[in-house]
């Protein structure tokens, strides 16, 4: 509904469209990050983008407004993010080594990232399951154990232990040169 001033002013009411429209623009980076995370090649983190983007749209009139936006698109974005890595895994078990695709997705993962650090990190998380992943993914974002507790629904505790693991586990693999 119209506010007085807005009726006045000749504004129009904001739409169901321009609030998702204006939340998505604003942490868009969340879903850049997390196709980087979950896709292997450019193509296929544009069109888990657009996945996780359907999603959150079909998911809209779901949302909680006692939630923060951000992390229920985390929760949302990291759901299509697992799911999207399932098909490729099955669709992966079905390829054979003469495919063109596995040349290109070899040639992508090389030579995108370009820094050995950043390479290192990509082959990390590469080996990591999904909750992991998903974990290590919000970590390096910057949240805080109560966000990712909240995202993954597990405890704070237990996001700090896997935490914990985690990086002793990287840490170990960076000492044998390989993480």
């Amino acid at each position: 509904m119209k506010s007085d001033a807005a009726i006045e002013s000749g504004e129009r009411p904001v739409t169901r469209e321009d609030r998702f429209a204006a939340l998505l623009d604003e942490h868009r980076g969340i879903l850049r990050r997390v196709a980087w995370a979950y896709g292997r090649s450019d193509e296929d983190r544009r069109d888990l983008v657009q996945e996780m983007a359907m999603q959150l749209w079909r998911s809209f009139d779901r949302f909680d407004e006692r939630l923060r936006f951000s992390t229920w698109m985390y929760r949302v974005a990291l759901n299509v993010a697992i799911s999207y890595l399932r098909r490729e895994s099955v669709r992966a078990a079905h390829l054979h080594p003469g495919d063109p695709a596995l040349l290109e997705e070899a040639e992508d993962r090389s030579g995108s990232l370009g820094d050995r650090d950043l390479r290192l990190l990509d082959r990390f998380l590469a080996a990591l399951d999904g909750l992991d992943r998903a974990l290590m993914l919000l970590y390096l974002d910057g949240c805080s154990h109560r966000e990712i507790s909240d995202v993954l629904g597990i405890t704070e505790t237990n996001v700090g232990t896997k935490i914990g693991r985690l990086k002793e586990r990287l840490r170990r693999g960076l000492s044998e040169g390989q993480p």
